[in-house]
Parts: structure tokens; sequence; C-alpha cells
């Protein structure tokens, strides 16, 4: 995977500035969500998307994001649209989005060493019940419920910002 056989951008010195100016994750993340509508789209192979989408992930510039879609259409362009008959029947495979799509990194590992540590907890809970011949007190509740209620309550409040704006973003 190389940046540079996708196609440069146009030279004009004051788009220039701004292509070398640091993208953000959320800037990111807007890319390949513009990538995966070009995939669904039939625009892009799935091989191609998924360079694309490596790609995306380690561009620093809005130069480097802005040569993987350089070569689709606009954002709501009609293009080759008129012509496409309506589908008739829903696709066989329909693809969802984990529960932990769209939280950053961060999150995503905080939420994978509560689950590993609730599972250890649960695992011991069940032997101890298992080999004492009577039902233990679910004391894996006190581990798993204060901290899973603060990691839902902040990985809801992150995903709420994130749409707040991706709307005024106007993507």
């Amino acid at each position: 995977m190389d940046i540079s056989q996708y196609p440069a951008w146009p030279e004009v010195s004051e788009m220039d500035d701004q292509l070398r100016m640091r993208a953000s994750d959320h800037d990111r993340q807007e890319v390949v969500d513009r990538l995966r509508g070009a995939l669904v789209d039939g625009r892009l192979k799935t091989d191609e998307f998924g360079d694309r989408v490596g790609l995306a992930y380690q561009a620093v510039t809005y130069g480097d994001l802005a040569r993987l879609y350089a070569d689709l259409p606009a954002v709501g362009s009609k293009t080759g649209r008129e012509a496409a008959p309506p589908a008739t029947a829903p696709p066989a495979c329909v693809r969802r989005e984990g529960v932990l799509a769209g939280l950053p990194a961060t999150l995503k590992v905080l939420w994978t060493i509560w689950l590993t540590a609730v599972s250890i907890n649960v695992v011991v809970w069940a032997l101890v019940s298992a080999t004492t011949a009577q039902l233990a007190y679910p004391w894996p509740l006190w581990v798993a419920g204060p901290w899973g209620a603060t990691l839902f309550a902040v990985s809801a409040g992150v995903r709420q910002m994130r749409r707040g704006r991706a709307g005024r973003a106007g993507w």
C-alpha cells in the first residue's frame, strides 16, 4: 500500500497550504465513511476499499486523505444514478457495524479490558460455586456494574458528540 499510486490533488497555492494541514481522527473517519459509500455503490472493489481504508487511517495530512477519494464523485453527486434501475430485492448479505464501531481506540481498549476482567471474575465465581456445590454470592456484579455503567455513559457521550460534529460538517 502506497499513497503515491493515487492521483495527486491539483496544485493551487492556497489549496496546497490547506492540503498540508494535519488531519484529525474525525477527518480520517469521514474519508472512511465516504469510501464505504463508494464500496456500497460499486465504485470500489473490496480489496481496493481495504487498501484505501488502511491508508486513510495512516494519513497525516488533508492531502494524504484527498488522494484516496480524488477519483470518486463528490458527495451527493448524482453521476450515474439516474440510469440505474431501483433495487428490487434486499442484498443477500447485510453488514452490521459492531458495538464498538466508531469509538476512539482508547474506549475500545477500555471496553476490552472491562470485558476481560468481568469474564475472569465470572469464571472464578462459577468455579467457586461449582466446587462448593452452592450458588455463591454474585460478587462479579460489583466488578461489572459500576465500571460498565461508567464506560457505557462515556461511550454514549462520545457517540453523541461525534454525531453532532458529523451533522455540522456537512458530509
